[in-house]
């Protein structure tokens, strides 16, 4: 098959990044050709240089995985948590330019294209729920609104992240007398294999330890809340209100308010965690806001080799 008639989409988080090689005339998940996987590529947290390092990776390795020598295709999509701005898309747009990646060049953020697996039409909202937070949407007139994605010292509320710092928060609070009792203390000290509170400090302050290490702890705290944990069960519960009330807000700026809003989900904690969702949507409906179809997205690249086809 000629380079030409190939689309690439790429999808990149705090975790991981994915890139998809498919035939332009029949860009979906059954025809992908190739399959690449490399590190995290959110330019606010890791930087410039470590996201295209991890985003050249997995289109290598997409192309190896094609059996197919690399080379310029038609159209990408280049999806990226934190390349919300010019400051973080201009200067990835530039390189991938250069590199001369493809004819066509789509640099977005990473919740645009998950909007176009939720709705044929890319009109609706996607919830991004995994490691950080982030709501987008978009409506028939073309125009865009967001909601979240402040990143983790003061945003990514109802993520892993958020939801683990809130498990050891309550930890610290127990152990200094100034909060509930939790199972959340038992459940991080056996995590961390050590005897008190205390040497959390150390283990969680290691150089060793990062952002999305911290993420899978929340684990943790959806395991107490189902064993019945108040605390855990309220920071669940505030975790998916937090989420809601993203949702929400882009359904209002959007005017979507009279009509169904398809929602597209994903991200490891609202993918795996079935309660949460449930939770999740019972809030919206709370709120009164119509959400119809609602579609759990497993591989976000999708949306990123479907918008390459409509560039």
């Amino acid at each position: 098959m000629k380079h030409g008639d190939l689309v690439l989409g790429v999808d990149g988080g705090g975790t991981k990044t994915v890139a998809w090689l498919a035939p332009r005339e029949a860009a979906d998940e059954a025809n992908v050709l190739g399959r690449g996987k490399a590190g995290p590529s959110n330019v606010r947290t890791v930087g410039f240089d470590p996201a295209i390092q991890n985003i050249d990776q997995a289109i290598r390795l997409a192309f190896e995985d094609a059996q197919l020598d690399r080379g310029s295709v038609a159209s990408i999509c280049i999806g990226l948590a934190g390349a919300d701005r010019d400051a973080e898309r201009v200067p990835l747009r530039a390189w991938a330019e250069q590199q001369q990646l493809a004819e066509h060049i789509t640099v977005t953020n990473d919740a645009i294209p998950l909007i176009y697996v939720g709705s044929a039409d890319g009109c609706g909202v996607a919830l991004v729920a995994g490691t950080g937070s982030v709501a987008f949407g978009r409506n028939s007139e073309g125009q865009v609104a967001r909601c979240g994605g402040w990143g983790p010292l003061f945003g990514d509320e109802g993520s892993g992240y958020a939801i683990a710092v809130a498990g050891l928060r309550a930890v610290a609070h127990a152990s200094d007398g100034r909060g509930s009792a939790t199972t959340l203390c038992d459940l991080f000290l056996q995590a961390f294999s050590v005897s008190n509170a205390n040497e959390l400090i150390p283990a969680i302050y290691s150089p060793h330890i990062d952002r999305p290490q911290i993420a899978t702890y929340a684990n943790l705290v959806f395991a107490a809340d189902a064993a019945g944990d108040e605390v855990a069960r309220y920071i669940i519960d505030k975790s998916a209100e937090s989420l809601a009330a993203m949702i929400e807000s882009v359904v209002r700026q959007l005017a979507l308010t009279k009509r169904s809003v398809p929602l597209a989900l994903t991200g490891g904690v609202i993918l795996n965690q079935e309660a949460y969702r449930e939770r999740l949507l019972r809030s919206l409906a709370a709120r009164s806001v119509g959400i119809a179809p609602v579609t759990f997205v497993e591989h976000a690249v999708v949306g990123a080799i479907r918008m390459a086809v409509c560039n």
